[in-house]
This record gives structure tokens, C-alpha cells and sequence, in this order.
């Protein structure tokens, strides 16, 4: 069979499994797009405490859901091997685990304003963020149960399910989110309080529809019975795996974090705008995720084979992929920036102009650096197939923290150039590790390489 037949083959396989992913993971965070987008049009203020609370949800939810995209590899290559035991095994200790980590991270997130105000934030703004977080802080569980469970169904290839769940949490979120933000339907108004109690709900709907699912279509593996069973040796398996890739995610979210905070000294108005271009950016990286988790599925089931020619044949079709859709984000960001930025305000409110451009300002920057987003994530999911996720945890924090931050704040604050620089930080360390990253991959998967 031809080079070029098999990658029209690989194409078809990644999308298949990888578009369902893909509006997934669009129809999840759009979840959290909702909340911006309405508490924009509620006020300016609970647009700048929402972005700051949900950035502290975030920074939770990402460090903890490594025992998560642990298990998307492990079953892959468990399956693979016709090893169902073992999936199920990895999969209730991913559960277990994610269960100590929300209950390690609630307490913080209870307290945080005094912490945010520490760090300089404004106190109003800081006491609104609190406010958010001490109800969405309830929906941390549900929803790392819930991403355990869609990995789980992810890697036996039911992605189909895992996208009409969403899709469905996604229009009860928006309808729970309207009537108690704005105090619709009979509903009492209760503002950010109401966009936090429709995560809550929305999260845990999630996580019912995968458990009823897993009931009925998979009974033989009897995924909940006997739950309460330790399993060592499938801990210190996923744990192992998991650790490093918590680690990772911590370093590429503490990075965006810390900007925030950056844009909150600048003030309110900056950190508004900070946060709508943010969820721009991010809904379009939801897409690169989506199709990097099909990589991640596909690498996983090829490294179990250890057929080296298909590791790199997913790679490449994977990025390819990712580009086009960077190609797509990027016209959209400098040809309509006003539309998607004014879709977040309230045309009537008199900040509004200036929150337009500042914000215009960052979508164009946010376009600089969708190439290399797409490719540190792709490079990183593909080395999880490859089950290779410690020397990556190092070059992430040294290309986020050590090289990406440091300019941030050079370029915002000493040199002044504010927002524009702390952005341009972000385009520095991303593109750091998408190089290293796919130096990284090159190194172990090239021919003859000795693999132990």
C-alpha cells in the first residue's frame, strides 16, 4: 500500500474518532464560555471577578485532571492488548484518585479572596471571584469524575456519546444560566452566584449521563461494583503516568493564570478584555485538543503494536489537522475581531469601546500564536500515547516559567508596553515548547533508535 493511500487512511481514522472529540471538548469549555459571555452582558465587574474566579477553577480542575488524560493512553493501550481488566482497573483508580485531589483543592478555592488580594488584586473584584468559586468549587468533583469517565470512553472509541452529552449539558447550562443570572423564568436574579450554581448542575449532569451510559452498555465490566476495593499497583500505575502530566497542564495553565493577574494590576478594564480574548483563544484550542486526544488514542494503540511508522504517520496527519484549524482561528481573529469581541458586552455600557480595543489588541496577538498552541499540544498528547510524560512535565515548566513568564513581565511592566507584552510572553513560551516538544517525539521515534 502506498505512503500517500495510508495517510488518507490515518486522515479518515483521526477524524472519525477525532471530531466527535472535538466538539466535546468545544461543547465543555463553551460551558464556561457561556458564563463570560452572560455576566458580560450583566455588568463589567462580574465579567472581571468571573474571569479572575474562573482562573482559579481552572488552575484546580487542569492540575487535578492528570490522573484523567492518564487513563485516554493507559486503556488505549489496554484494549489493544484485549486487556479489559486492566482498563477497568486504571479507570476506578483514576476515579479514587481525583476524588482525594477535589477534596485536597476545595479549602483553597473556599478562602481565596484573602489569597488573590495577597497577589495584588482589587479587592472588590477579588471578593466577587470568592464568591463564584465557593459554589463552583462544588462542581470540581463531578467534573473530574466526569472527565475520567469520557477518557475511559474516549480510548474504547464510543466518542459519539461523549459529544451528544455535552452538547446536551451545554443547552441546559445556557437555559439554567439565563434564568438565574438575569432572574428569568420565575428565577430569583442572583448574578455571578447564578452562573456558579449552573456550572454546578451542568457538571453534574455530565457526569450522570457517562455513568448511566457505562451501565448500560458496558455491564460487563462492572465499572462501580465493589468500588470501594483498593488496587495498589493500578494506583502507583496511574499515578506514575498521571503525576507528570498534572504537572505539565499546571505549567501551561499557571502561565495564563499569572497573566491574569498581570492584566488584573493593569486593571479592570484590561483584565475584562484579558478574559474575552482568553476564551476566545481557548475555545479554539479546544478544537486542537480534540484532535490531539484522537492522536493520543490512535499513538497508544500503535506504541502497544510497537508499529513505529504508524506512530509517526498519526503525527503527522494530527498536525496537519491542528494547522488548518489554526489556519481557520487566525483569519477569523484579524478579520472580524469587533463581532467576536462585542458578542462578550453590553453594547450600551459606556466601557465598552475601550474594552473593545484593548481587546482587538489582544485578539491580534492571540492569531500570533495559534500555530504554536496547536503544535505544543499535539506534540505533548502524542508523547502521552508514547506513554513518555516526564521529560515533557520539564520542558513545559522551563519553557512556560523560566522563558514565557519572565518575558511577560519584562514586556508589560518594564518596558511598558502593558497588555501587548504580557501577551507577547505567552507567545514565547508556547513556541519554546512546540519546538522542544516535537524534538522530543522526532528523538524517540525515529528509526533505529534504541528503546528500552
Amino acid at each position: 500500500m502506498s505512503k500517500s493511500i495510508k495517510i488518507k487512511q490515518e486522515a479518515r481514522s483521526l477524524l472519525f474518532l477525532g471530531l466527535p472529540l472535538v466538539g466535546s471538548q468545544v461543547a465543555q469549555f463553551a460551558v464556561h464560555t457561556t458564563d463570560t459571555l452572560m455576566l458580560g452582558w450583566y455588568s463589567v465587574l462580574a465579567l472581571a471577578q468571573v474571569t479572575l474566579g474562573a482562573q482559579v477553577l481552572f488552575i484546580a480542575f487542569i492540575t487535578t485532571s492528570g490522573f484523567a488524560f492518564a487513563i485516554l493512553p493507559m486503556v488505549a493501550k489496554s484494549m489493544a492488548e484485549d486487556d479489559l481488566k486492566s482498563a477497568r482497573r486504571v479507570t476506578r483508580m483514576g476515579l479514587w484518585l481525583s476524588t482525594v485531589a477535589a477534596g485536597f483543592l476545595f479549602l483553597p478555592m473556599w478562602f481565596s479572596a484573602p489569597i488573590l488580594v495577597s497577589m495584588g488584586q482589587d479587592v472588590v473584584v477579588a471578593q466577587g471571584a470568592q464568591d463564584y468559586l465557593r459554589i463552583a468549587g462544588f462542581g470540581l468533583w463531578p467534573a473530574l469524575w466526569g472527565l475520567v469517565l469520557r477518557s475511559y470512553l474516549s480510548a474504547l472509541e464510543h466518542t459519539g456519546v461523549v459529544l451528544w452529552i455535552s452538547l446536551g449539558v451545554l443547552v441546559a447550562n445556557a437555559l439554567i444560566n439565563y434564568a438565574l443570572i438575569f432572574g428569568y423564568w420565575g428565577m430569583p436574579e442572583l448574578g455571578l452566584r447564578g452562573a456558579a450554581i449552573a456550572s454546578v448542575i451542568a457538571v453534574s449532569l455530565s457526569l450522570l449521563g457517562f455513568v448511566i451510559y457505562i451501565q448500560i452498555y458496558f455491564p460487563e465490566q462492572e465499572m462501580f461494583a465493589r468500588f470501594w476495593r483498593f488496587d495498589r499497583m493500578a494506583t502507583v500505575s496511574v499515578a506514575g503516568l498521571a503525576l507528570p502530566i498534572s504537572a505539565t497542564a499546571l505549567a501551561e495553565s499557571g502561565l495564563f493564570a499569572a497573566s491574569a493577574f498581570m492584566m488584573g494590576w493593569l486593571g479592570h478594564l484590561e483584565l475584562a478584555a484579558h478574559g474575552i480574548v482568553l476564551q476566545l483563544a481557548a475555545l479554539t484550542f479546544m478544537v486542537h485538543m480534540g484532535l490531539s486526544q484522537a492522536g493520543t488514542i490512535r499513538v497508544g494503540k500503535a506504541f502497544a503494536r510497537r508499529d513505529w511508522a504508524a506512530v509517526r504517520r498519526t503525527a503527522v496527519v494530527t498536525m496537519g489537522l491542528s494547522a488548518i484549524a489554526a489556519l481557520t482561528a487566525i483569519f477569523f481573529f484579524l478579520v472580524t475581531p469587533h463581532m467576536l469581541i462585542s458578542a462578550f458586552l453590553n453594547v450600551n455600557d459606556i466601557l465598552t469601546p475601550e474594552i473593545l480595543r484593548i481587546g482587538t489588541l489582544l485578539l491580534i496577538v492571540a492569531a500570533m500564536f495559534q500555530f504554536v498552541d496547536a503544535a505544543q499540544v499535539v506534540a505533548l498528547s502524542l508523547l502521552r500515547g508514547l506513554q513518555d510524560t516526564k521529560v515533557p512535565m520539564l520542558i513545559a515548566t522551563v519553557s512556560y516559567w523560566l522563558i514565557g513568564l519572565p518575558i511577560s513581565y519584562v514586556l508589560g511592566f518594564v518596558l511598558n508596553y502593558r497588555e501587548i507584552g504580557v501577551w507577547l510572553g505567552l507567545v514565547f513560551g508556547l513556541g519554546i515548547a512546540a519546538v522542544l516538544l516535537w524534538a522530543r517525539f522526532s528523538v524517540l521515534t525515529r528509526p533505529g533508535f534504541v528503546r528500552v
